[in-house]
């Protein structure tokens, strides 16, 4: 926090909640919609795992498959789409058709779910089952619960579209630098408590009984899971509310919002835009480095996610029973990342630097993925350890994986993104436009098809995910060396960039001895 905002508000306030009071009518409303945006981006990040990973013919091998051959390409039609929509309506019609597009399926969804037996091609996928080798199991379940696919890969999205495209798109847009700085962290904030409310609502949800109250399907689980995204849906009517009013009260007011800071689109410049974006990254060290970060996380976190979901369904084969534990593991994530925005984040950059924090992220994979591979082998090469600790291998797989994931996810959204944007401040402005969008728009998806694919060809050669658990192993830890090595690099262009350097000073007099050298 700078001085100027310190003294203005007071330390506390300055730390805490640096706003003026007649700033909540811009903040609330815009807190709000990022608030129900990410409460559904994290009930979907359950939900569409507890649907496809405890199908009957299916489990976490069908992961790598979507991520590869359908999302993928979802993620690419969905980026026309939205280019293609955005070209012809203005800013705020096409936050609503996008919005409504998504909510449109969740509704086709939820009338298609009592019928899904009957839609899912079960004689096809079996038949496949028997001239198709073992390693293909992924890729029929895929196919076999196509609607489940096509959720997963919407639930996906949702964050990408959404989220990121929409919403952020729409907040630097309608605010100003000196509220961003304030605001934003505010925003991360309430990421992290929409994901605790997100995972006790979802919880309490599926831990009751409405068969009573609810002719939808066949037990408790499917009436459980209309309530849920009749809650989803719920939450994106109140955003698109909260969307309509800031548009249509708060921006209209001129210390809100310059109507002078709207431009024209250029398609042409649109077009060709990706393709500059990777020129100038790949003629800048320094961007590559950012990418290479990007990109090594995104791998590192899908490749150890497939193996501890296999696991999680092991332990838990019920739909309702896997759903409450991955609800649960996000409320302990919201709990980890709110204490680090709040306490360790900002500190662990000013008192031990860049680097240091950095490398908080792979350090803390890096030692967990130790843990949770040593008791994933003695799971699988079936080492008693219950008589030593009392508590049974996968128990013990499952807690690793578990706490991997809760420090992995709440370093994410705290330390790994605070550098990550850290490192953009001291770039020129073109670097930093065209970098920001190849690397955030790009190489973060690039990062996660990569990790799946790694998985996908694995599990073709070697057909089960234990077996190729060691050599998922292997990559994991190649990766995070690679990820160690792209911190310190870029560790060292950043020091260099951002320390003080001495300013040659002309002399006064001409024929003077030498120049005088005045450090900045």
């Amino acid at each position: 926090m700078s001085k100027s905002n310190t003294e203005e508000f007071g330390p506390w306030r300055a730390f805490l909640w640096p706003v003026h009071n007649y700033e909540l009518k811009k903040l609330i409303p815009m807190l709000g919609i990022f608030f129900f945006i990410a409460f559904n981006y994290n009930v979907l990040r359950t939900l569409k795992d507890s649907l496809i990973v405890t199908a009957k013919a299916s489990g976490a091998e069908v992961i790598p498959f979507i991520k590869v051959w359908v999302l993928l390409p979802g993620a690419i039609a969905l980026t026309w789409l939205f280019n293609m929509v955005s070209s012809r309506w203005s800013r705020e019609r096409t936050f609503y058709i996008i919005l409504s597009f998504f909510l449109c399926f969740f509704i086709l969804f939820l009338a298609l779910y009592p019928y899904c037996d009957q839609l899912h091609p079960h004689k096809t996928a079996d038949w496949l089952t028997t001239v198709l080798p073992v390693g293909f199991k992924g890729l029929i379940a895929m196919y076999r619960y196509w609607l489940f696919t096509a959720f997963y890969v919407m639930s996906e999205l949702w964050q990408t579209i959404i989220l990121a495209v929409l919403f952020w798109g729409f907040a630097n847009h309608v605010t100003r630098l000196n509220e961003a700085k304030r605001f934003y962290g505010l925003f991360g904030i309430g990421a992290n408590l929409s994901g605790i409310f997100a995972g006790e609502i979802s919880i309490y949800l599926l831990k009751h009984q409405y068969s009573d109250l609810l002719p939808y399907g066949k037990n408790s689980w499917d009436q459980s899971l209309f309530l849920i995204l009749m809650t989803i849906l719920a939450s994106g009517v109140i955003t698109s509310i909260l969307f309509r009013y800031l548009n249509g009260s708060v921006l209209r007011d001129p210390r809100f919002y310059d109507p002078s800071m709207k431009t024209k689109e250029k398609p042409k410049e649109g077009r060709t835009k990706l393709r500059e974006n990777f020129r100038i990254l790949l003629s800048s060290k320094y961007l590559i480095s950012m990418a290479a970060i990007v990109v090594a996380y995104n791998v590192v976190i899908n490749l150890v996610e497939v193996l501890w979901k296999a696991e999680v369904k092991e332990l838990y084969p019920n739909p309702s029973d896997y759903s409450v534990y991955m609800n649960q593991v996000s409320v302990v994530i919201g709990f980890i990342a709110t204490v680090s925005a709040l306490v360790v984040s900002g500190n662990a950059i000013r008192r031990f630097g860049w680097t240091f924090t950095a490398m908080i992220t792979p350090c803390i994979l890096f030692f967990t993925s130790i843990c949770f591979f040593g008791f994933f082998f003695a799971h699988e090469w079936n080492l008693d350890f219950k008589a030593l600790s009392g508590v049974s291998p996968l128990t013990l797989v499952v807690f690793f994986g578990t706490l991997q994931n809760c420090l992995s996810r709440g370093a994410k959204y705290t330390v790994f993104d605070a550098t990550k944007e850290m490192a953009f401040i001291p770039l020129d402005p073109k670097l930093k436009l065209n970098g920001k969008a190849a690397i955030d728009g790009v190489c973060s998806r690039l990062g996660k098809s990569g990790g799946a694919l790694i998985h996908s060809s694995l599990l073709l050669t070697f057909s089960t995910l234990s077996a190729s658990a060691p050599y998922v192993g292997m990559a994991l830890f190649a990766v995070i060396v690679i990820w160690g090595l792209s911190v310190r690099n870029l560790g060292r262009q950043f020091n260099e960039l951002t320390q003080p350097q001495p300013t040659r000073v002309k002399p006064v007099k001409e024929g003077a001895e030498e120049m005088a050298t005045v450090t900045s």
